[in-house]
């Protein structure tokens, strides 16, 4: 068996011994399965929505769950289960873009600020120190307000709010193996820079990076909603969950439904982020995929 072979055949075990860690991990499991369910409602909620998300009826103005709509109707008699459906293209799919935008930005620039150092390092960091020094809520805000609202000025915001975690999480990974001696030997065959960062040093730095990204998956959905709530994310009539939640808080207890729904779908997938997050954790730490093959 040729080395390659070998490299090949220890990845395709550690990826195995990862997923039976994660499987074992019945919560992971379950968040995973929610998550997957989100995605795809978020693909084709308009296609399998009851009936038209924008479509008002007075008449039918805060209707409580019943046979014609499931989970009830808000103030302007639109069917609850099917904004929700729609809703999940800008609250769960937006979002989960968003971080994923975000993080890759942080994590190249991450990767140059301790790979490089110098003048490269101080300028990044100062930069990441600045936006660090605001709440990440309140720098979305402050973002969403200098941009206008819209969807484009939402993605913006969640992405630059949440890049400053993967800069400081990445550059310090880096510091830590730079000087190992798989890298020194990269450098000492002549490679490119920017061949040594991707190929080597990036997949050594990426189990605390995938972590971290579900954990802020949560936080984003939280975010979007939380911008929706106020009024500056997803322009209406657009059925957007934190909006849905802002539009019909006037209603709480005498129509609580209008409020319930959303608020639990939020939460759902939060928690399903959170869950997914401790399975990864695990995973992808060797100590239990040591103990994992011992067993």
């Amino acid at each position: 068996m040729t080395l390659l072979h070998k490299v090949r055949e220890a990845r395709r075990r550690r990826i195995r011994e990862q997923w039976e860690v994660f499987k074992s991990n019945k919560l992971a499991y379950i968040g995973l399965y929610i998550l997957v369910i989100m995605a795809v409602i978020s693909v084709i909620g308009p296609y399998i929505a009851p009936r038209d998300p924008y479509e008002f009826d007075l008449s039918k103005a805060r209707l409580p769950p019943s046979l014609e709509h499931p989970l009830g109707a808000d103030e302007l008699g639109r069917d609850i289960l099917s904004r929700i459906l729609v809703g999940a293209r800008y609250t769960f799919g937006l979002s989960v873009l968003s971080v994923i935008a975000g993080a890759s930005i942080g994590t190249l620039l991450g990767l140059i600020s301790g790979y490089r150092g110098g003048l490269w390092d101080t300028v990044i960091q100062r930069v990441n120190d600045i936006l660090l020094a605001f709440p990440t809520i309140l720098l979305a805000i402050a973002l969403v307000a200098f941009l206008g609202q819209g969807v484009h000025s939402l993605v913006i915001a969640i992405a630059v709010s949440s890049m400053p975690v993967y800069v400081r999480l990445v550059r310090a990974s880096v510091l830590q193996v730079v000087t190992e001696d798989y890298v020194v030997a990269a450098k000492m065959l002549g490679l490119s820079e920017w061949s040594i960062m991707v190929k080597h040093i990036l997949p050594n730095v990426m189990a605390p990076v995938l972590v971290q990204l579900s954990y802020h998956m949560g936080l984003a959905i939280l975010i979007a909603s939380a911008l929706g709530f106020l009024g500056l994310g997803v322009p209406p009539p657009s059925p957007e969950w934190g909006a849905m939640i802002g539009s019909g808080r006037v209603y709480l207890f005498r129509s609580p439904h209008i409020v319930v729904f959303p608020g639990l779908v939020i939460s759902i997938t939060i928690i399903a982020f959170n869950m997914v997050g401790d399975g990864l954790r695990e995973s992808l730490d060797p100590k239990v995929r040591a103990l994992v093959r011992r067993l």
